[in-house]
C-alpha cells in the first residue's frame, strides 16, 4: 500500500491526480503546512527538505513531485512511453514544469498575493514570465492534443499549476489551445478527484473569510522565509 503525505497545493495535486489516474490504492496523510507538520522529525525522516508531497511505497520513501511521478509511471507502466524518444519527450515537458512553470508561478503568488509589500517590478517580472511560459505551452498544444502527444505525467504535473493562473494574476486570454487543454483535463474524473485531495480547496476559497485566512497564513510563511 502506498501512503501519500500531501496538502492542497499544486505540487501535492500532481501526485494525487497520478494516483487516481493510475488506479493505485493509497492511504492519505494530510499535512498541515500552516502548523509546520512538514518540519517534524517524523516527516523530515521521509523528506529531509521538509516539503510535500511524499509517498512511501512498501517502506520506500520518494520525495520531490517530479521524481514521484516518474516512479509511479515506471511502477505501473502507464502515462510515460517506454521507448527512448517518447520517454524523453514526456520528461522534457515534465522538466519544463518543474524548472519553469511551477517556480515562476510560485514567485508570482508570493509577490502578487502574499508578500506584505507590493513590489510592482517583481510582480510584473513573474507574471510576464508566467505568461511567456503559457505561450510556450500554447505553441506546443497547437501541434499536439497533450504536451507530449498522449496524456502523460507531464500533463499531470503542469495542469494543477496552470489551472490556478488567476491566483497568480496571469491571464490565459488569447491562448485557445491552452484553454482547450485545461478544460479537457478538468473533465477527466480522476483529475477532478485528485485535485480535491486532501480536501476541495476551491470550495473553501469561495468563502471570502476563508480566502483571506488562507492568504494571511501564506503571507506569514513567506515573511518567515519558510515557503512550501
Amino acid at each position: 500500500m502506498i501512503t501519500l503525505y500531501t496538502s492542497a497545493t499544486p505540487n501535492g495535486h500532481k501526485v494525487s491526480i497520478a494516483l487516481e489516474e493510475m488506479g493505485l490504492a493509497y492511504d492519505l496523510k494530510a499535512i498541515d503546512l500552516m502548523q509546520g507538520e512538514q518540519k517534524t522529525p517524523e516527516f523530515l525522516a521521509l523528506n529531509p527538505n521538509g516539503r510535500i508531497p511524499v509517498i512511501v511505497d512498501d517502506g520506500f520513501p520518494v520525495f520531490e513531485s517530479g521524481a514521484i511521478l516518474i516512479y509511479l509511471a515506471e511502477k505501473t507502466g502507464r502515462f510515460m512511453p517506454t521507448d527512448v524518444k517518447g520517454r524523453s519527450q514526456v520528461l522534457q515537458w515534465l522538466m519544463f514544469q518543474m524548472g519553469g512553470v511551477g517556480p515562476m508561478m510560485g514567485q508570482a503568488n508570493v509577490f502578487f498575493r502574499y508578500f506584505p509589500e507590493k513590489i510592482q517590478p517583481a510582480i510584473d517580472r513573474y507574471q510576464k514570465e508566467g505568461r511567456r511560459l503559457f505561450e510556450v505551452l500554447e505553441s506546443q498544444l497547437e501541434k499536439s492534443e497533450y504536451l507530449a502527444g498522449d496524456y502523460s505525467i507531464a500533463d499531470m504535473a503542469t495542469w494543477p499549476w496552470v489551472r490556478t493562473h488567476k491566483w497568480s494574476g496571469i491571464e490565459v486570454d488569447g491562448l485557445p489551445n491552452l484553454q482547450r487543454w485545461l478544460d479537457a483535463i478538468a473533465a477527466r474524473p480522476a483529475a477532478d478527484k485528485g485535485v480535491k485531495v486532501p480536501y476541495d480547496l476551491a470550495e473553501r476559497m469561495k468563502e471570502e473569510k476563508a480566502g483571506k485566512d488562507f492568504a494571511k497564513a501564506a503571507r506569514s510563511i513567506v515573511v518567515t522565509g519558510d515557503e512550501k
